[in-house]
């Protein structure tokens, strides 16, 4: 299957040449180049003809004549075309003029040295067990594998996240800083969460037939029944709307953030002459749920919400979600991870903090940056977050609790540190030195 790529991927940082002022260019025939690699490659060929005519009837006018720098009419011509099509990029590098130095070659580097899917570890940036026994994993980029391989890297990657958060409660997928990438990581993904041959998955429509993103090999032991969210934003693209919006369709995930990108359709770069590259759409998806796509308009959340609180949006319907069903000391720990969640958004107690200040054996209650703390020698502060009376949640740490004791007087003279399995210790305020 021909694999996405993601406007990210195609944006690669400039090298320190193309910094420097670059050489002029001749406008006209770098349209042309454009224009013949659209119309020879866009899926739909009458658009791409009626495409390409247009870009040569602006260049026949004028229209982009003074843009004699490379830099700046890639720009102009990226901006004219992606209303088209928001996978449409034109992106130029200075052609490589460094002459071989006599004498032997330089070895080679290590291939993997300079494998950048290696090194973003084939998009999973973070796999992590938030609080309430939540699934997090972070994704940047859906790295490209072949079916029928179970040992290539990008499969092992998603696989090893799966796993992590394979005994969780919920589970939460971060699509709002991924661009896109192979459609193969979106089925197989998919197919994670879904039955084995569910008629859920895009068709891909191009000049030459269609294919399926169904994977080739399903996931083995798909979890159904989990909670599972998808956070978007406008930087969503691609593959990363593929998989959003076969799960929404499926009523398998709930998405929650903004609207993504609207880059449906799949490409890849077409060389240009004098260093240009284009990036053409080669195929367009159908859902079989919809009978279209999200070109423009982007996958819609069931939630909209700014993506910075797309997180803790989630976190929180999960937790909600969990409660439902859950019963004893885990409904506990769900509850206490909910209640902390809003803490954290709470502002700082009411109460005087200095009245919980003081050494309490080998534990000290300090202030830090207008909240109250745990410091316990060297071990790492505990900042403590107020969830009304005398209770209070660690932060990071949902499943701690610290609750004061206050006497006849409304002195506090201990506190209690709890867990949400029931276990506890106390501990006694000693007597502040007399004056």
């Amino acid at each position: 299957m021909r694999p996405f790529s993601s406007l990210l991927v195609l944006a690669a940082a400039l090298s320190a040449a193309s910094i420097a002022q670059a050489a002029e260019v001749a406008p006209r025939p770098v349209v042309e180049g454009v224009a013949k690699a659209i119309a020879d490659n866009y899926y739909d060929a009458a658009k791409g003809a009626a495409v390409a005519g247009q870009l040569r009837a602006e260049a026949a006018k004028g229209a982009y004549d003074r843009l004699t720098d490379p830099r700046d009419l890639a720009t102009a011509l990226g901006d004219r075309l992606r209303p088209l099509d928001h996978h449409f990029n034109v992106s130029w590098s200075p052609p490589s003029t460094d002459a071989s130095p006599p004498g032997p070659a330089p070895a080679a580097a290590p291939a993997q040295a300079a494998d950048p899917f290696r090194r973003g570890n084939y998009g999973v940036r973070r796999v992590e067990i938030l609080g309430g026994n939540l699934g997090y994993i972070d994704l940047r980029m859906f790295a490209e594998f072949e079916f029928g391989q179970a040992n290539q890297p990008a499969r092992k990657a998603i696989e090893a996240a799966l796993q992590m958060v394979a005994n969780t409660d919920a589970v939460i997928i971060d699509l709002r800083d991924n661009g896109g990438g192979s459609p193969a990581m979106v089925g197989y993904l998919t197919s994670a969460f879904t039955p084995k041959g569910a008629d859920i998955y895009n068709t891909f429509h191009y000049r030459e037939g269609t294919q399926s993103e169904a994977p080739k090999d399903w996931y083995p032991a798909p979890r159904l029944d989990v909670p599972l969210y998808v956070l978007t934003s406008g930087r969503t693209g691609s593959a990363a709307e593929a998989l959003a919006y076969t799960l929404k369709n499926a009523r398998r995930a709930v998405i929650v953030g903004e609207a993504s990108g609207g880059a449906a359709n799949p490409g890849g770069p077409v060389p240009v002459a004098g260093g240009f590259k284009i990036f053409v759409s080669n195929g367009s998806p159908v859902s079989p749920i919809t009978k279209t796509n999200w070109e423009g308009d982007g996958v819609q959340p069931d939630v909209a919400v700014a993506s910075a609180k797309a997180l803790d949006t989630a976190r929180a319907l999960a937790l909600e979600t969990v409660l439902k069903t859950a019963s004893g000391p885990s409904a506990q720990d769900t509850r206490w991870a909910l209640e902390a969640i809003r803490a954290e958004a709470a502002p700082p107690t009411a109460k005087p903090l200095g009245d919980y200040v003081g050494s309490y054996g080998a534990i000290e209650i300090v202030q830090v940056d207008g909240r109250i703390a745990m410091k316990r020698g060297r071990r790492p502060i505990n900042v403590l977050l107020p969830l009304g009376g005398e209770s209070f949640t660690v932060q990071g740490e949902p499943s701690r609790r610290v609750v004061f004791e206050r006497d006849a007087k409304g002195a506090v003279t201990a506190f209690e540190a709890v867990t949400s399995d029931g276990g506890g210790s106390r501990f006694r305020r000693e007597a502040a030195p007399a004056s």
